[in-house]
């Protein structure tokens, strides 16, 4: 295939990627733009539940007592975790009572923040509901039962492609690279902003239409993890892991016992599951975490698990711990394909226009051709 065979067939991969998808591109770029704040933006809308009143802290049975005040009869506390820093609540997650009638899929849970101060209960929500919710529901699966992770997953693969083609087509065809980098490359506003838009964000937009592929597709990527793919901490019947709804030990037994293998200030702590009747606390300041066995109350000092590719895939997608050159490099490749969809749909919308007018010409030319 030549040069410009070449050229017009990456063209056309280009403009159908851009145009079928524009739909879906374009939500799925702004809430991705907006989860990149996700902490800023649940402070912006839920107030209250920042409301802390100081910074001094109770014993940890006070705030349990506290969640169990709001939570259901049948609810079962999975994670208790204190203030992170000054002017933050104790948050206490518990997944609710219908978990344990599911047999797939995410479980719903319910989130209690709590004064840290008093012990107050500052507000509770459950996992389905609120404003950034949805934002990953519509970033995550566009809204669409069953499949829609699997629909968002070829979108990240069809975004690669478009990522491929536009710098193909943005490569100058006469001249050095660099004459790529021009403002005025086009007579239209619209397409100049394509044309470098496009170029400065073709290689962030890649990485994050990868890692998103990667995100929806975890079976196809088992073998990169080191496992055997699927959804890590899933049961044998894709249930996933329960918290025991009566523990044998108490949580004071438990604090009791991870100081006196491991003196510190404990910062978290994860309830024992049906899969791993284990307790789990973070200390301050310390890679490392201890584990209390419910069954006995053996107690012993664990090193971080290395973190599974999985999951910095997913740290590289959302931008957690990433720093904060990286979060703007993302906010930016969520906004910015969002107008590079925009802009593409006018472009292609003017080219019918002009394309329309030269066949017209064409036409009226050879009527008068035969006319004579």
């Amino acid at each position: 295939m030549s040069k410009i065979g070449m050229r017009n067939a990456w063209f056309q991969v280009h403009k159908w990627i851009g145009l079928i998808l524009a739909v879906a591109i374009i939500p799925l770029s702004v809430t991705g733009a907006a989860l990149v704040w996700d902490d800023a933006l649940d402070h912006a809308i839920n107030p209250q539940r920042y409301a802390t009143s100081g910074s001094g802290l109770q014993p940890m049975q006070r705030y349990v007592a506290s969640a169990r005040g709001v939570l259901a009869s049948g609810d079962r506390i999975a994670s208790l975790a204190l203030p992170a820093a000054a002017g933050e609540p104790v948050i206490v997650v518990a997944s609710t009572a219908s978990t344990a009638k599911r047999t797939a899929g995410p479980p719903p849970r319910k989130t209690v923040w709590i004064d840290p101060a008093t012990a107050h209960v500052l507000d509770s929500a459950g996992s389905g509901g609120g404003l950034i919710r949805t934002f990953h529901m519509i970033h995550g699966s566009l809204l669409i039962p069953g499949v829609g992770r699997q629909v968002v997953g070829w979108i990240g693969v069809a975004m690669l492609l478009s990522c491929v083609s536009g710098l193909w087509l943005w490569w100058p065809t006469v001249g050095r690279w660099a004459r790529g980098l021009r403002w005025r490359r086009h007579r239209n506003t619209d397409t100049n902003l394509h044309h470098l838009l496009g170029f400065w964000i073709a290689l962030p937009l890649f990485v994050l239409s990868l890692t998103g592929a990667w995100i929806s597709f975890p079976q196809v990527f088992g073998g990169a993890q080191g496992g055997a793919g699927g959804k890590p901490g899933a049961r044998a019947g894709g249930q996933r892991p329960l918290p025991l709804a009566t523990p044998k030990l108490a949580l004071d037994a438990v604090i009791a016992r991870g100081n006196a293998v491991s003196p510190g200030a404990i910062t978290k702590v994860d309830w024992p599951t049906d899969q791993k009747p284990v307790w789990t606390l973070g200390i301050a300041h310390d890679a490392r975490a201890v584990t209390v066995a419910d069954a006995d109350g053996a107690a012993k000092v664990v090193p971080e698990p290395r973190e599974p590719l999985a999951r910095t895939m997913r740290r590289i997608h959302d931008g957690t711990r990433m720093g904060l050159v990286w979060q703007i490099v993302i906010f930016l490749g969520g906004l910015l394909p969002a107008i590079l969809a925009v802009t593409g749909i006018i472009m292609w919308w003017r080219s019918r226009g002009w394309r329309a007018q030269l066949k017209a010409r064409q036409r009226a030319r050879g009527e008068a051709v035969v006319l004579s």
